[in-house]
């Protein structure tokens, strides 16, 4: 609530919507504190010269206090300084002395004469930089920000004010001069600050998240403007209270600090430069960088100089973030409109924060978009789902017929072809038959997984099963001896197993390491489908299984004239032709 009425205070301040402020209250200042690191040698300086004040004493010496407060202005950031000798007793104003710096620090500093601390008054308590000391020890008033724990200071800080009569942001730290004696004169300290050239930032902390730098937004308006560098303190000119209040939508937006930068006109034929830093040589349209910004030397002998206008509410643009688009506003949402939508709908006035004001997520599968256009491919959906139909079914059907033929294994078309080896070929081909499943509805890296251990280890499982009855008839028909060869099943179980555990291993091996993942391919139109990843473990497996399969030809070949009861083995040979010829296919074709 305080960072809120601090911004409504900066805007209406900004924006000259003052009311009765500068005509009841001559100040007017915000709730949240600074970070006063900046101004620390000028806070030394202070509490030096309380310290000496304290030990010579307020009363004595009537030039010192004017010397000490024109010292205090000798700071580059202090413009006004003053120092209060106040009775004890009473609190009524002894002697007093008030020096402002000249604008600019070009001339002698003036000593102002203000009736909140004429002699033999009190000062005027709305000063924001005084407190009385009796009725607020130690100075711990509203009017002070607490100090840190673990930092000691002999004065107070003041919060941020504006001040009516100067047109300027103000910070102020006092100090209070403990009297010598119980009944004698005590101090008061006070210089004050110009803060006019912080910046509100809104956005996130920028040492955390991007935002458009000062140079940056300068380019933008004035291309010609090249190697322009930011003081060594521009993080410290942006007060840290503000960062993160800005009316974002922050699940869709991200926030770009754009401060508000205007132009001034001025002759150039000063002897100093626009930050007072350097002389001004007419370059016939050069840049001269300063601390206000860089200025331009025109060549009617006038100077164009940019001036940040830091204590501006919304200065910032709301852009959406990558995946989200704005069709009506594709640059994004200016800062001080959305903050008047925010405060229209805090106050239930509108709801065009929510409903206007917003950034639409894109179309799924779009890491960018300007509008509502798909990204992905679509779908046969009837298609893949009959396909899908089709491959369950086919799987189902397969292990009925397992078990089917498990459950009538000692009839002797089906004892003779090994009951073993015909379930173990039948449950590999419902393994394959699961592919489809596998990729339905939408492929990721999960699935891909899936997709390979059901295709490669499927055909491993029916492919050595069929190999392995095959063999055992070429070790059979090739014998030559008066002694029958026997191969039990188990001895060929025992000869596949360890054909099963490569193919495992392989394939373990690769999920774990390299697991394949869904890549994103687009196709004619530039809509994005995905696929499998194909890399050198789907050309090696590949190529295995080539080896693979020229062996079982082999094999087939040496059992072409082997007789068998039902013809076995020349059909197990037809088998075994149709899978090479198909695999090598679609080896070919990927």
């Amino acid at each position: 609530e305080a960072i809120e009425d601090s911004l409504q205070t900066i805007h209406d301040i900004a924006t000259e919507n003052l009311g009765a402020l500068c005509l009841t209250k001559l100040y007017r200042p915000l709730k949240i504190t600074l970070n006063p690191e900046r101004y620390t040698g000028a806070r030394q300086k202070a509490d030096l010269a309380a310290v000496v004040l304290q030990d010579v004493g307020v009363s004595r010496h009537n030039g010192l206090l004017d010397a000490l407060a024109k010292g205090l202005l000798s700071d580059a950031y202090v413009t006004s300084a003053r120092i209060l000798s106040i009775n004890v007793t009473d609190g009524l104003l002894t002697n007093s002395v008030w020096w402002n710096k000249e604008p600019g620090g070009m001339g002698a500093p003036l000593r102002i004469e203000a009736e909140g601390i004429a002699i033999g008054t009190k000062p005027d308590p709305s000063y924001p930089w005084f407190e009385d000391e009796t009725s607020s020890p130690g100075l711990r008033s509203p009017k002070f920000t607490p100090t840190p724990p673990d930092i000691s200071y002999k004065g107070w800080w003041t919060y941020p004010y504006y001040s009516c009569g100067q047109k300027k942001w103000i910070l102020s730290y006092s100090v209070a001069i403990p009297p010598m004696g119980r009944h004698g004169i005590r101090g008061f300290l006070s210089i004050d600050i110009d803060i006019s050239d912080l910046q509100v930032n809104q956005c996130n902390n920028p040492n955390r998240f991007e935002i458009l730098s000062y140079n940056q937004h300068l380019r933008q308006y004035y291309p010609f403007v090249r190697n322009l560098k930011l003081g060594e303190d521009e993080q410290m000119r942006q007060i840290e209270a503000f960062h993160g209040s800005h009316k974002c939508h922050v699940h869709s937006m991200r926030c770009e600090y754009r401060p508000v930068v205007t132009s001034v006109i001025s002759p150039a034929s000063l002897t100093v430069g626009p930050n007072g830093t350097g002389p001004l040589v007419p370059l016939g349209g050069s840049i001269v960088n300063g601390s206000g910004g860089p200025s331009v030397l025109l060549t009617g002998g006038t100077t164009l100089q940019t001036v940040v206008n830091g204590w501006t509410r919304g200065a910032y643009q709301c852009r959406c973030k990558d995946g989200f688009y704005s069709f009506r506003h594709p640059d994004g949402f200016n800062g001080s409109i959305m903050e008047v939508a925010y405060q229209e709908y805090r106050d239930n006035i509108s709801t065009y924060y929510k409903e206007v004001f917003v950034c639409v997520r894109c179309a799924p599968g779009c890491a960018t978009c300007t509008g509502p256009e798909p990204c992905l491919a679509s779908y046969n959906w009837a298609f893949r789902t009959t396909l899908l139909t089709f491959s369950v079914m086919c799987a189902g059907f397969t292990v009925v017929l397992a078990l089917y033929m498990y459950q009538h294994r000692k009839v002797k078309v089906f004892k003779v072809a090994s009951p073993i080896f015909l379930t173990i070929t039948l449950l590999g081909c419902a393994f394959m038959y699961l592919e489809m499943a596998a990729i339905f509805p939408i492929l990721d890296t999960y699935s891909c997984i899936a997709t390979k251990w059901t295709r490669h280890m499927g055909f491993c499982v029916t492919y050595t099963a069929l190999l392995m009855k095959t063999w055992r008839v070429s070790l059979t028909y090739r014998v030559k001896s008066a002694h029958k060869v026997k191969l039990t099943d188990k001895q060929l179980l025992q000869w596949m197993v360890p054909i099963l555990l490569v193919m495992f291993i392989y394939l373990g091996t690769w999920t774990l390491s390299a697991p394949p993942t869904a890549e994103r391919i687009e196709d004619q139109y530039g809509l994005i489908f995905k696929q499998c990843s194909y890399n050198w473990w789907d050309h090696s497996l590949a190529i295995g299984e080539v080896l693979f399969l020229a062996w079982g030809i082999r094999v087939c070949y040496n059992v072409r004239n082997a007789e068998s009861l039902y013809n076995e083995a020349k059909l197990i040979s037809y088998a075994i032709y149709n899978i090479a010829l198909v695999n090598t296919t679609m080896v070919a074709f990927q």
